[in-house]
């Protein structure tokens, strides 16, 4: 048997007036979906236990059943070891976003206008964060680059506990109330502030601002962590698992499990990846490549959602449906394969609010070898919630999909 995840990050939503109540999945035209349900166990599972914020983090570690519980130390240092960044036991890593302020007065009154910095550019971020470095590393703190808006900063001998907001929770809002609180607070408050400073008049920022596009004009420092330890994929499952995914953060997750890590060129972590290249690798690697299982991640849903952008979190369901899984389906059969798929997001990103939430997803499991239907008529929010299904503990889901032979 041949497992494969096809995980649609914040592809759940609430109901949407200009919908006509109905949410994004809702919405889309998903024929393939809309054939596997009748055929398929549907059902809700909660990825993000009671007391955890709702992070792609904890809710990917969940979906790939690693109780947070157990194993989470924090968002940034997945990202770290993604990026191939030596870390010691005593440091402490953060999330430094790329991020576009706007406004004026003093730094804490600015607004949070865009917090992936419209999603800048790989080769202009590096520009930017090695320009930073020279003037902010040292006692400490080093700043390394990684891809468009996503970047890390390391503190040696560091300390956790302290109050960080993400970005993308505070979209639209002024800044003052979600500035860092804690011990080393004022020294990264101090940080941002500078990269404040440093960047707004950066010869790549006039440049974009020109262009019409928003300046990476601050840094924001988010999702402490320290240096977690996950337990070996294959070790828990007895299956040789890769994942494909254009973030970091869940490509920290896969090389911590040791789980094989398969690149795909043209993959961008939005609505313009390559939806059908991550689809062909996949199948390359269960049909040829060696593997049992993959977890196939893609980030477009949650990044529309995280800009309200109803039209194109639709278009990238959409994508999933008519691309991802029809090309995967369609390649697992033409090898024989007998197969199961478990169809999924990690979270909810309600276009209404632009940031996560924590409420149960819905999931669908479908295997070619037998009828699983327990009365669904479409994979929804709704539908997945009729049948009565849920499970509570989101990271034992993976246990019911392998209990398909």
């Amino acid at each position: 048997m041949k497992y494969a995840v096809i995980l649609g990050d914040g592809m759940a939503d609430w109901k949407i007036p200009a919908l006509g109540g109905k949410t994004c999945l809702e919405s889309a035209r998903t024929p393939v979906m809309d054939a596997l349900a009748p055929k398929a166990e549907l059902g809700r599972f909660r990825t993000v236990p009671e007391g955890f914020k709702p992070g792609s983090d904890v809710a990917n570690m969940s979906v790939l059943g690693f109780d947070p519980a157990k194993y989470y130390t924090g968002r940034s240092p997945l990202e770290a070891v993604a990026m191939g960044i030596p870390l010691n036991e005593t440091d402490v890593t953060l999330r430094a976003n790329l991020v576009t302020l706007s406004g004026g007065g003093s730094f804490e009154q600015l607004t949070m206008a865009d917090y992936s910095a419209g999603e800048i550019s790989t080769e202009e971020a590096r520009e930017l964060i090695e320009y930073l470095k020279k003037e902010l590393d040292g006692d400490g703190f080093t700043l390394y680059p990684g891809i468009s808006y996503r970047h890390c900063l390391v503190v040696k001998d560091g300390a956790t506990g302290h109050d960080l907001t993400p970005p993308h929770d505070i979209s639209d809002k002024k800044i003052a109330a979600y500035l860092p609180k804690g011990k080393n607070g004022a020294a990264y408050l101090a940080m941002m502030r500078r990269s404040y400073e440093l960047l707004k008049d950066h010869p790549v920022n006039r440049r974009r601002i020109a262009e019409g596009k928003n300046p990476a004009n601050s840094l924001w420092l988010w999702g402490e962590g320290t240096k977690p330890a996950l337990a070996g994929f294959t070790q828990k499952t007895g299956l040789k698992g890769g994942v494909i995914s254009a973030v970091d953060l869940v490509k920290g997750i896969a090389l911590l499990a040791g789980m094989k890590f398969i690149p795909v060129e043209g993959a961008t972590g939005n609505y313009d990846t390559n939806f059908r290249g991550k689809a062909l690798a996949a199948a390359d690697a269960l049909t040829g490549g060696g593997l049992d299982y993959v977890y196939i991640h893609m980030e477009a849903p949650d990044e529309c959602g995280h800009h309200g952008d109803i039209e194109r979190k639709i278009y990238s369901i959409e994508q999933i449906d008519g691309v991802v899984i029809k090309t995967l389906k369609e390649e697992l059969e033409r090898a024989g394969e007998e197969y199961c798929l478990l169809i999924c997001p990690d979270h909810p990103t309600p276009c209404a609010i632009k940031t996560h939430v924590s409420d149960p997803v819905p999931y669908m499991i479908y295997t070619n070898t037998r009828d699983l239907g327990n009365g669904a008529r479409r994979y929804t929010e709704d539908e997945a919630e009729r049948t009565g299904i849920f499970i509570e503990n989101g990271y034992t889901l993976i246990d019911r999909l392998l209990e398909i032979k």
